[in-house]
């Protein structure tokens, strides 16, 4: 039987060798219990141009009065909303979206969905 590691892993793959077949640059997310991670990655693959995660400080006194750490929609939302102002203050306005073999529902699509209201286009 394979763990959900490696079996997520494996679900990314394809994604991610169709989007550097397209010389994309990519936003990728990573999601824990407690956490959630983006980043836009250059088409290189090789530097994070810009990066927000609900360990900054900003972003965590933001969702201070709301309940939980970070591992909530809310939380995904700011965070998206905060990664797609980097970007286009970065001068990125087109990017695809990496998931990483996570499910586009819950925290996934709540920062994809933000990140596109404040400008990104995926």
């Amino acid at each position: 039987m394979i763990s959900k590691k490696p079996s997520r892993l494996r679900r990314a793959r394809a994604t991610r060798a169709r989007i550097e077949l397209n010389r994309a640059h990519r936003l990728t997310v990573h999601r824990t219990n407690l956490h959630i991670y983006a980043a836009v990655i250059s088409p290189d693959g090789d530097r994070v141009l810009v990066s927000a995660s609900t360990l900054e400080q900003e972003v965590r006194n933001e969702i201070s009065g709301a309940k939980g750490r970070g591992g909530n929609v809310a939380a995904a939302k700011i965070v998206g909303a905060r990664l797609a102002r980097k970007a286009v203050a970065a001068g990125i306005a087109q990017v695809a979206f990496d998931r990483s073999g996570f499910r586009y529902h819950g925290r996934v699509k709540a920062l994809a969905d933000a990140a596109r209201e404040a400008g990104l286009k995926f």
